[in-house]
C-alpha cells in the first residue's frame, strides 16, 4: 500500500472510532423513553446488502460451479424466500428502497446520479456544483421519510452503517454510527469486507457493553467491480470457465461468501447468534459479459430477472423456522418485518409486508417494480425518469416501457415457468393477460401511466 493510502486509511479508522465515541455519547443522552429492561430483551440485527449479484449465483439455488458453502449455510438456517425482487436493477435506489421500505417514486430516489451536464461527464461531473447540489437534494429525500436505522435509535438501538450508502454522511440514514462520511456511493465504507471486518467488532463491543440491542448493514462493495478477488478464489473459478471476465465475476462471489462467513464467524464467537436477527438481500443483479468487463443485457440497469430477482433470507435461530417458501417477497417488506419482530410500530403507509406473516405472503399474488435512468432528469418528479414498470403474478411477467423514455420499447409478457430466460415475448398471444397486468399496474402507480 502507498504511504498516502496508509495515512487516509488510518485517518478514517480514526474517524470511524470518534464517531463511535460521539454517537455513544449522543444516544445514552437522547434514549429515555425505555427501560433498560424493555432495550436489553430486543434482538440485534444484521441486515446484509450484497452488491451486483444474479440470483442464481449461489450453490443453493442450483448454480453448477459458483461455491457460495456459507450462504448456503446462511440459507439452509434461515426462512428463505427463492422468489424475491427488488424493485429497481440499480444500487442507489434500491438501497434506498431497502433503507425506507418504500418504492422508489415513493422515496423519491430514483436514480445513481443526479441530472448530467451538457459537455460534463465521468469526474468533471462528480466534482462540479451541479453534481454537489444534486447529491444533496437527493439526500434530503432520505431525510424527509422515515427510515428503518432511524426507527431503531429510536426505541434504543445503537446502528451502524458500514461498505455501500450513497445518501452522503451515515446520519442521513438514520444511523447512530457508520463508516461514510459523504462521498458519492461510500468513501471509507467500501473498505468493509474487501479489507477488514473490525469496525463491526468493535461497534458490536461497543454496544454490548452499554448493554444496547444494536444494527448492522454490511452492505460491502461485493461481488461488485472490480473483480479484483485474491488469488486463491480465482485460481479455483479460472480452471472452470475460458472466459477470464467470468472468472473474476465468480472469485468475487466466493470472496463475498467467505466475508458472509466471518461476518457469521464473529456472532457464534460473542455467543450473539441466538439473539441476532440476520436478513440478507441483493440490491441488484448482475449477468456477467464474457468477453467484456461489464455486466451483459438482462441483468443490472433492465427490468428482467436477472436485474431485479434475488433470494431474501430471515434468520433467527429458536425464532424463526428455517424452511423455503415459494410466496413472492420484495424488498419493501424488509423494514415492516424486522419491525414487527422488534416489537416496533410499523409506519401504516409502508406498502410491504411482514415476511413472518404467513397468512399475508401466502395471499399475495402480484409484486411490483420500476426502473429508471441512470442520471435522473428531474431529481423531485419520479415519472420523468422512468424507463419501465413490472408486474409479476403467478408465473406471467409483465413489462411495460415509458415510451418518452424507451422510444424503441415495446411491451413484453413472459411465462417464468417455461421461459425463465425471458426470451419470448408472449404479448400479443396473450391480450386479456397484458391488459389485466397492464390494468394492475396503473392501479399501483395511478399517477404515472405512460400509454401502452
Amino acid at each position: 500500500m502507498r504511504p498516502r493510502q496508509s495515512l487516509r486509511n488510518l485517518v478514517g479508522q480514526a474517524g470511524f472510532l470518534v464517531g463511535l465515541f460521539v454517537g455513544c455519547i449522543a444516544c445514552c443522552i437522547c434514549q429515555v423513553a425505555w427501560s433498560a429492561e424493555s432495550i436489553a430483551t430486543r434482538p440485534n440485527i444484521v441486515l446484509i446488502v450484497s452488491d451486483d449479484q444474479a440470483w442464481t449465483d449461489y450453490g443453493f439455488m442450483g448454480h453448477p460451479q459458483i461455491k457460495t458453502p456459507h450462504l448456503d449455510r446462511l440459507a439452509a438456517d434461515s426462512l428463505t424466500f427463492r422468489r424475491g425482487y427488488v424493485p429497481s436493477s440499480l444500487c442507489c435506489p434500491s438501497l434506498a428502497t431497502i433503507l425506507t421500505g418504500r418504492y422508489p417514486h415513493e422515496h423519491k430516489i430514483t436514480s445513481n446520479d443526479p441530472p448530467m451536464l451538457p459537455g460534463l461527464s465521468g469526474k468533471a461531473f462528480q466534482e462540479s456544483d451541479a453534481f454537489r447540489l444534486g447529491r444533496e437534494r437527493m439526500n434530503q429525500h432520505m431525510q424527509a421519510v422515515a427510515t428503518l436505522p432511524g426507527l431503531l435509535k429510536e426505541h434504543g438501538y445503537l446502528t451502524l452503517q458500514t461498505g455501500k450508502f450513497w445518501q452522503g454522511h451515515y446520519s442521513h440514514g438514520g444511523f447512530t454510527h457508520g463508516m461514510t462520511r459523504g462521498e458519492r456511493h461510500g468513501d471509507e465504507g467500501l473498505q468493509i469486507g474487501r479489507k477488514t471486518l473490525k469496525p463491526i467488532e468493535d461497534f458490536i463491543d461497543m454496544a454490548s457493553e452499554h448493554k444496547r440491542p444494536w444494527m448492522v448493514w454490511y452492505a460491502p462493495m461485493l461481488p461488485h467491480d472490480p473483480h479484483n478477488a485474491p488469488a486463491k478464489y480465482l485460481d479455483r473459478t479460472k480452471a472452470l470457465t475460458s472466459s477470464e471476465t467470468v472468472a473474476k465475476y465468480w472469485a468475487n462471489v466466493e470472496w463475498f461468501d467467505q466475508t458472509v462467513g466471518d461476518l457469521m464467524g464473529v456472532l457464534e464467537a460473542k455467543g450473539l447468534s441466538k439473539d441476532t436477527l440476520v436478513v440478507y438481500v441483493t440490491d441488484n443483479g448482475w449477468i456477467q459479459d464474457p468477453e467484456q468487463s461489464k455486466y451483459a443485457a438482462k441483468s443490472k440497469q433492465s427490468p428482467y430477472e436477472g436485474g431485479v430477482r434475488t433470494p431474501i433470507m430471515l434468520r433467527w435461530p429458536s425464532k424463526i423456522l428455517a424452511k423455503e417458501s415459494d410466496d413472492f417477497a420484495h424488498s419493501i417488506d424488509l423494514m415492516p418485518t424486522v419491525l414487527k419482530a422488534v416489537g416496533i410500530e410499523v409506519p401504516k403507509d409502508l406498502p410491504g409486508l411482514d415476511l413472518l406473516d404467513r397468512e399475508a405472503t401466502g395471499s399475495r399474488k402480484i409484486v411490483f417494480g420500476e426502473c429508471f435512468t441512470h442520471n435522473a432528469k428531474d431529481l423531485d418528479v419520479p415519472g420523468e425518469n422512468l424507463r419501465w414498470r413490472w408486474a409479476i403474478q403467478s408465473n406471467w411477467k409483465l413489462i411495460v416501457p415509458n415510451p418518452s423514455i424507451e422510444k424503441e420499447g415495446i411491451v413484453e409478457l413472459y411465462d417464468l415457468a417455461a421461459d425463465p430466460q425471458e426470451e419470448q415475448n408472449l404479448a400479443t398471444d396473450y391480450p386479456k393477460v397484458v391488459e389485466e397486468l397492464g390494468t394492475a399496474i396503473d392501479n399501483w402507480w395511478p399517477a404515472c401511466t405512460p400509454s401502452r
